[in-house]
Order: C-alpha cells, then structure tokens, then sequence
C-alpha cells in the first residue's frame, strides 16, 4: 500500500540546483572558516535580493539561527516576547535562552498562531517599569505562523511601531519564510527590514537545502555582536563553501520562490480535498503549505485502508497536520484525493 504522509516539508531531500551546485563545490580545495570566494559572495547576494547592505551567518538548523538571533539582540536580563505556540518556545529545548544567557521568552495569546496589535501593546502598557522585573527587550514573529497564517507588510509595520515604541528589537523566525512571499508576493525587504524586521532568521531547509539556514542582519551595529556570538555557538563551518553553494544557488533565478509557490499550491490542492469531505472540518486558513485540520475516525480509518496515515498535531484525537514541500507529487496528490472521494462515496452508498 502506498504510504502518503504529509507530515513534514523536513522531509524532502534537496532540489537538483542545490545538488548540482554542492557538486561543483566540492571540485578541489579552498580556504576554510568563511574565507572561500562561495561565502564570500553571500553578503552580496542577499543585499541585492534584500535591497540593502546585509550581513549573513549561516547556521546549520533553525534553532540556532534564532538562538543567535535572539541572543543578539536581547541582555541575560531581558524578555523576549513572543506567541504562545511559537517555535521558539515550544519545540527549542530553551535554547534562545541558553545562548543568551538567561534571557526569558514570555508568550502572548493570539488567534491563528498571530500576535494582534492591540495585544501586544497591552501587555507591554501592562508592565512594570522597575528592576525587579525583567525588561521587554525583544519581539520575536514567525512567518508563516506555527498555524500556517501570515503577517501582511501593513501588520508587521504596525507591531514594529508599537515594539519600538517600547524599546523592543524585532527578530523574525523565516523558517517558511520562501512560502510567506510566495503566498504574498511581495519583496522580501516588505516582509523584513522595510516592515521593521532587525534579524532574520531565513530558513532553506524545508525548502531545498540539506542543513542550510541564514541568518540575516539588517541592522549593521549588531553585525560585529553576531560574528563572534556565531563563532563562540560553534556555528561558524570549516567548508562553508558547502552551505554558501547552497545558498547562493537557492536564491539563484528566485528558485527558493519557485518551490516555494509549488509547495503551497499542494497544500491548497489538499485543502480544497479535506474541504470537500464529510467529517472534515479546516482549523485555519490555509495561506502557505501547512493544513491544519479535524478529521473524524471514521475518516481516518477510510484513509487507512489505503495506506495513507496522518500525523496527529497537538492534544485532539481528530486534529492533524498536513505539510507539503517543493517535492509533492501530483501523483501522491491525486492519490489522497482519490481515496478520499471514494471512501465518501463508499460511506454514501452505504447510507
């Protein structure tokens, strides 16, 4: 029986560009550390993609470009505020705070996995201004959101007013960044250092790369800070003409937009199948290649007489997570919605 899971973009391989550029990497020697012409052309790069002088530290996962990032950005003593379901906080071991030697996370309530404005600014009017407490000292967004929902540049540019108004730096968690301009399609300076954005983690992994995520600084103050933060993680690479090949060829002909676009168009090929079935319920919409949805057990075993099992996602029984990448199939597609309709279709007869 074929086996269709969905139930992570993590678990694609690499996209043949990417391949093909590691392959051309690996063509005799050259310097270490960073000192390689790949890496070196990496600043460059993303500053024109950006539209304006960046510097670039890659990281091998996405929890150590945000541990960086946040450290980065916020004092031992300091809170960095961020959604209650947020990556960071949830799935990270602690370790934004580990790096940042004892900086605190502290959730907000929000709808679709969102930080609204007025919740934001609320809970900042709400705290004490003395040194028994800990500080606000960052604000830290996920886009594509833990529930696959996105931020418009308007709703980053009006949390971003109200942070500084406080005093808060802004870091970003791109882990699906590519998907969020793709659903969007808008610039990626919108989405970042125009919408108010400091650091951005930007991940590629889940997009085409094997271990490869940038850590994008926008503010040039904070680039010397991050160089020997980066170095002192363990997260500056011997043959980092690895990644930087990587890299480069991800952002290359707007390829990391190209899978990007093709891994949401899957997921909304899946959505409209769940829509279309009994005992089917959407959670939230669905903006990038994430579908969150209720599935009832009758359905579910439907599904598993045709080999198809799904990865159950927070407390509820009937509550899953569908995921696609730039490596779903039509075919794998095609066949979860046949299955579908005809165990529907079984269900009615029998009715």
């Amino acid at each position: 029986m074929t086996y269709y899971a969905f139930a992570s973009d993590n678990a694609a391989g690499a996209s043949g560009p990417v391949l093909a550029a590691l392959v051309e990497a690996n063509a005799g020697e050259a310097a270490a550390y960073g000192e390689d012409a790949l890496s070196q052309q990496l600043d460059a790069a993303f500053s024109a993609y950006f539209r304006r002088t960046v510097r670039v530290f890659v990281a091998p996962t996405g929890t150590a470009a945000n541990a960086l990032a946040l450290a980065a950005l916020v004092p031992p003593y300091g809170d960095i505020l961020c959604h209650g379901q947020a990556h960071v906080l949830t799935t990270e071991c602690g370790a934004p705070e580990f790096l940042a030697g004892g900086a605190r996370l502290t959730p907000l309530p929000g709808g679709a996995d969102r930080i609204a404005p007025a919740v934001l600014a609320a809970a900042l009017a709400a705290r004490p201004a003395n040194r028994h407490r800990r500080p606000a000292r960052a604000l830290t967004l996920t886009q594509a959101t833990e529930a696959g929902t996105l931020y418009t540049p308007e709703e980053l540019a009006e949390i971003a007013g109200i942070a500084r108004t406080h005093g808060l730096r802004l870091h970003m968690d791109g882990a699906r960044f590519g998907n969020a301009l793709a659903a969007l399609g808008c610039a990626p300076a919108a989405l970042s250092w125009q919408a108010g954005i400091d650091i951005l983690s930007l991940g590629t992994t889940k997009n085409g790369t094997l271990n490869a995520e940038a850590v994008v600084v926008f503010d040039p103050a904070l680039a010397e800070d991050v160089a020997y933060r980066h170095k002192q993680a363990g997260m500056l690479t011997s043959k980092m003409r690895f990644v930087a090949a990587q890299l480069l060829a991800y952002l290359r002909d707007d390829h990391w937009l190209a899978n990007a676009a093709h891994a949401n168009a899957a997921a909304a090929r899946l959505a409209r199948a769940l829509g279309a079935t009994p005992g089917c319920r959407l959670l939230h919409p669905v903006q990038t290649n994430q579908v969150f949805a209720e599935i009832a057990s009758t359905v579910q075993a439907r599904l598993e007489r045709h080999g198809i099992r799904l990865r159950r996602w927070g407390a509820g029984a009937d509550t899953f997570r569908l995921v696609c990448s730039f490596a779903t199939t039509a075919a794998q597609l095609d066949g979860f919605a046949a299955a579908l309709q005809q165990e529907a279709g079984a269900a009615a007869g029998a009715d």
